[in-house]
C-alpha cells in the first residue's frame, strides 16, 4: 500500500515539475521579448536620431530630400537582397531535384519468366492458397453449322466446269 502512495506522489511530483518547466520557459519567453524590444530602441536611437524640425520651409525641404534619399536607398538594397534570396532559393530547388534524381529509384533490368497462371495466382496469393485456374472452363460452347451446298452442283462435274469457263471469258473480254 505504501508503494502506491509512493508512486502518487511521484507523479505529483512530475506535474509539479511541468508547470514549474513551463513557468520558467514562459518567464524566459517574456524576457526575450523585451531584450528584442530593448535592441530595437538601441537601434534606432543609433541610426535614426531625431530630425532637427526647427528652421523655416527651405531647410525642412532639405530635411525631406534627405529622407527620401535615404529611403530610395534602403530600397534599393533591400530589393538587391530579397532578389538575392530569391535566386539562390530556385538554385536550392535545383540542386534538390538533381540530388533526388541522382539519388532516384533505379530500375532494374527485367527479366522473362516463363509461367502459367496458376503459378502466378500462387506466388501473388502465397504457397498457402492452392489455386487452381482452368480457363477453358468459363468458355461459351458453341456448336458449329454446317453449311449446306447445292446438290444440283455436286451432281454433274462437266457442268460446273462449263460454268466457270464462261466466267472466265466473261472477265477476259472485259
Amino acid at each position: 500500500m505504501s508503494h502506491i502512495w509512493f508512486g502518487i506522489n511521484i507523479y505529483l511530483a512530475r506535474d509539479d515539475h511541468k508547470s514549474l518547466m513551463l513557468q520558467i520557459a514562459a518567464s524566459w519567453i517574456e524576457q526575450e521579448k523585451e531584450d528584442i524590444a530593448g535592441m530595437k530602441e538601441a537601434y534606432i536611437a543609433e541610426n535614426c536620431p531625431p530630425p532637427d524640425l526647427s528652421g523655416n520651409q527651405a531647410a525642412l525641404m532639405e530635411i525631406c530630400r534627405k529622407l527620401h534619399a535615404a529611403i530610395d536607398k534602403i530600397d534599393e538594397s533591400r530589393y538587391d537582397a530579397e532578389s538575392k534570396v530569391q535566386k539562390t532559393d530556385l538554385e536550392i530547388e535545383d540542386l534538390k531535384l538533381k540530388v533526388i534524381e541522382l539519388a532516384g529509384v533505379k530500375k532494374p533490368a527485367l527479366k522473362k519468366v516463363r509461367m502459367s497462371a496458376d503459378a502466378m495466382l500462387q506466388a501473388l496469393l502465397g504457397g498457402k492458397h492452392k489455386v487452381t485456374m482452368d480457363l477453358r472452363a468459363n468458355l461459351k460452347q458453341v456448336k458449329k453449322e454446317v453449311k449446306e451446298e447445292p446438290t444440283e452442283a455436286v451432281g454433274d462435274w462437266r457442268k460446273n466446269i462449263e460454268d466457270k469457263a464462261d466466267r472466265k471469258k466473261m472477265f477476259e473480254t472485259s
